[in-house]
């Protein structure tokens, strides 16, 4: 008899969508890691009974998964799981014979103690990844067509105490084109990346594209579909693409990695500041050295400015006042078209996507849903585990103002601080300085 092997919602789409392309078994089976005989399974189901035989499970006969096992097997299996809930079939099929009441007899093989586990409801609860679609990376053979951009750990700073770096970066040209310091902070929010990203922006326009990281700021780690973060649609809106570099390959930020490296060396290391202030200076101070006048031997004892002095602008204008105009909400709904995502409802029939909440309702409770945005509604499309009910709600969290995050352009126009400064008053502060002919 042949065993099949446990399938989720996702890969049983996958097998039906890939089968109506005339993949065959064996292609299918390769490309998502099963056996032949489970695609064959799936893919004939299909084909009788529509997308509603897709939200079928295996199933053992009532008599149990372990019957032809004695009762004490599943007993100490139950026991062992509740008890090391990290245990998984394979740990557990080791450490049975260990236990003195199995002593002499026969054991399951892990793939019988999972189908117990799932048949016990001690498992936890799975969804295969689905991967954000993003551009290739680019060949980079002028200045600002792809930036990098991460984060320092945070370090302790004489004088201004706990200090994060964010650092920016063109690689082809070398020039830093922003470092922003976070002080006070262990790590970094939306609202500080925005901040860093906007000062550079100003002074030397938008790039084409920008590569970061996994960070919890960029993308959503939490979930195996994940959802854009704020950061990355309010970046797609200015018309600048994303890419994510490989997970734990910090080798691919290569440039920025060794940015940290030297803007520590050169502004934070052993120095003592005389307050939490003096240290954003310090590395605008550094960050003009660096491009104006340090020379790098990879651009032949050059500095980057003076090697690349078409880095000096990318070309594509930013203006704080403008940039409400610049946000194309229309990048957004066409790339949030192109991804699919999967999402276990609660059993009050709530789901999240992102940093919002959405309710369907009590009768779509505890199952696994698909969701796709479509893009001339602005709404989310739910669909059942049996492809038969649909509904739409509209998409949150998509406006032009929750994309710019914290701070109102519109204040730049006309605005007088009041002491003592915000945190909000400190970051317009920033930018302000680097808006030309803006003084306050």
């Amino acid at each position: 008899m042949p065993v099949y092997q446990s399938t989720t919602l996702q890969q049983r789409i996958e097998i039906w969508e890939r089968a109506q392309h005339d993949e065959t078994d064996a292609q299918i089976a390769t490309a998502l890691g099963l056996r032949p005989v489970t695609v064959r399974k799936w893919r004939r189901r299909a084909k009788r009974q529509g997308r509603s035989g897709l939200a079928s499970v295996m199933g053992r006969p009532a008599k149990g998964v372990l019957s032809h096992f004695p009762p004490v097997v599943g007993q100490v299996l139950r026991e062992l799981r509740q008890s090391h809930p990290g245990w998984g079939p394979k740990t557990l099929r080791l450490e049975c014979p260990h236990d003195l009441q199995l002593d002499g007899q026969p054991l399951p093989s892990p793939a019988r103690i999972a189908a117990f586990l799932k048949a016990e409801k001690l498992t936890r609860r799975y969804e295969r990844h689905t991967t954000l679609s993003q551009p290739p990376a680019p060949l980079l053979n002028a200045p600002h067509l792809e930036w990098e951009l991460d984060a320092q750990g945070v370090r302790y700073v004489m004088g201004a105490g706990k200090v994060s770096v964010i650092n920016l970066g063109d690689p082809y040209s070398h020039v830093r084109t922003g470092s922003q310091a976070c002080v006070g902070k262990s790590k970094a929010d939306t609202a500080d990346y925005q901040l860093a990203l906007r000062r550079a922006f100003l002074r030397y326009g938008l790039p084409q594209g920008l590569s970061l990281d996994h960070d919890s700021a960029f993308f959503d780690n939490t979930s195996a579909s994940p959802y854009p973060s704020q950061l990355h649609l309010w970046l797609i809106a200015l018309g600048i693409s994303v890419r994510f570099i490989d997970v734990a390959r910090p080798t691919q930020h290569g440039f920025i990695e060794r940015t940290h490296q030297i803007l520590d060396a050169q502004t934070l290391r052993g120095r003592e500041f005389d307050d939490a202030s003096a240290v954003q200076p310090a590395l605008d101070q550094r960050l003009d050295f660096l491009n104006c006048d340090y020379p790098s031997r990879t651009l032949r004892a050059r500095a980057p400015l003076t090697a690349f002095p078409e880095a000096n602008h990318s070309g594509r204008s930013y203006r704080l006042e403008a940039e409400e105009a610049l946000l194309d909400l229309q990048r957004v709904y066409a790339y949030l078209s192109q991804q699919r995502w999967f999402r276990h409802v609660t059993a009050a029939g709530q789901f999240t996507l992102g940093t919002c909440r959405y309710g369907l309702g009590k009768t779509w409770g505890n199952q696994t849903i698909e969701i796709h945005f479509d893009p001339v509604t602005q709404e989310i499309l739910c669909s059942s585990a049996d492809g038969q009910e649909t509904q739409r709600l509209p998409a949150q969290g998509l406006s032009k103002k929750e994309l710019r995050g914290e701070l109102d352009m519109t204040k730049f126009l006309h605005y007088q601080y009041a002491f003592p400064w915000s945190v909000e008053d400190c970051r317009r502060n920033l930018l302000c300085a680097e808006m030309s002919g803006t003084t306050l």
